[in-house]
């Protein structure tokens, strides 16, 4: 079964076929509920080594410095906030013809050059030029669905402002010396982080798929924790002795309970209730992403150690282990908070996770002792959490009929 968006209703046949923005979703159930393409999967698939890619900047130095956290902080957003824009297009226009993959597909040329680019930041051009090319496709495709209706044309004017701002002043970038660049880049990066809540009163009027887009970012979370899942996997050495396999065990632990309590929660159906323009459900997964990715990063740097007879972490690996942990628990507090008012309970569990993880992390320095201790932490969290989170799911399919 497909079904009919009003965003090409009021325009003629002939228009819409030439501009290529169709009302029918390209996939869709029984139900008519919008499911990812193939070429939504693909773009995922790209960014993701993105991302992998900013986090490999780390390299394998237990002790990385501030500044070199703060770089990966920063590359982070920008690729996962490049990867966003073609997301909100995507459930608010869905063509998916020819030359929407064409575009799509020059978007992912410009991904390959952010991901080459980000170990040379500022020197290399590649990272800008790469993100003007994501970016200038998604202004490419708003300008082109911009005719179709009214509210193609409301929604479109608040993206082509603020991010045609922030465009120019990325390309206005490759002008100045590269000293100068991350300036230039934060600030434009400012701008477009603010554009969908400045102008958040006229996206409302027509707001997102309220099931496409937590499915689509559901889709990339769990491909970001494959990848952070493959950091920790990589530690692991050639013909690993018995010791070294309990070690990874121990730190395979921690992501499998992460994955666990996400996919419980994005399965209650909570977060359909009250997505509205879906800005605060999207931007708290962009510290939820990072902390994934720098979770399996400092677990795999725990298993090197290991291997190495190290009997002590260094203090950065131990903060940034529990760092990410307590981020990751912060935001689903937080996710929880934006479909239901956090019952007493529901903080008192997120309490126990936070508090727990950093006494742990603060602490304990023995290698194995501290994963073995923080891997009973998560699994006990999501015990506590995997209850109510059920009851909710079990309530929400009585509801629906599910």
């Amino acid at each position: 079964m497909r079904r009919v968006r009003t965003v090409s209703a009021r325009v003629p046949g002939w228009l819409t076929g030439w501009l290529g923005v169709r009302g029918p979703a390209p996939l869709t159930d029984e139900a008519g509920h919008r499911h990812a393409t193939w070429l939504e999967l693909f773009l995922d698939v790209i960014f993701v080594y993105a991302l992998a890619a900013v986090v490999a900047r780390l390299g394998t130095d237990s002790t990385p410095t501030l500044s070199a956290m703060l770089a990966v902080s920063g590359l982070f957003v920008v690729v996962q906030w490049a990867w966003m824009g073609q997301v909100y297009y995507d459930t608010r226009f869905d063509p998916d013809d020819l030359p929407h993959r064409l575009l799509v597909l020059v978007a992912l040329v410009g991904a390959g050059a952010m991901t080459l680019g980000v170990d040379e930041v500022p020197e290399s051009p590649l990272l800008p030029i790469g993100y003007l090319i994501v970016r200038g496709v998604l202004l490419l495709l708003y300008l082109r669905a911009r005719p179709t209706s009214p509210q193609a044309r409301m929604v479109t004017s608040v993206y082509l402002l603020g991010f045609g701002l922030g465009w120019l002043i990325w390309l206005v970038s490759l002008a100045v010396p590269t000293t100068l660049r991350p300036v230039l880049w934060i600030i434009a990066m400012v701008i477009e982080l603010a554009t969908p809540w400045v102008g958040r009163r006229w996206l409302e009027k027509w707001p997102v798929d309220r099931r496409h887009l937590p499915e689509r970012i559901g889709q990339f979370t769990i491909i970001v924790l494959g990848s952070a899942l493959a950091s920790l996997l990589f530690a692991v050495p050639d013909h690993p002795r018995p010791h070294m396999i309990l070690t990874a065990g121990l730190a395979f632990v921690v992501p499998a309970a992460v994955w666990w309590v996400y996919t419980t929660f994005v399965t209650t159906g909570l977060v359909t209730t009250r997505l509205r323009g879906g800005q605060a459900y999207t931007y708290l997964h962009i510290p939820l992403g990072g902390s994934l990715l720098l979770l399996g990063w400092s677990l795999g740097q725990a298993v090197r150690l290991v291997d190495t007879g190290a009997t002590r972490l260094p203090l950065e690996v131990r903060l940034l282990l529990s760092a990410s942990v307590v981020v990751w628990t912060l935001c689903g507090l937080g996710l929880y908070a934006l479909s239901a008012r956090p019952s007493r309970a529901r903080v008192a569990i997120a309490g126990y996770g936070v508090v727990s993880v950093s006494l742990i992390g603060a602490t304990v320095r023995e290698p194995r002792l501290l994963l073995f201790l923080i891997a009973v932490a998560i699994v006990g969290y999501a015990v506590l959490l995997n209850r109510p989170l059920t009851a909710v799911r079990e309530e929400w399919n009585r509801r629906s009929g599910g």
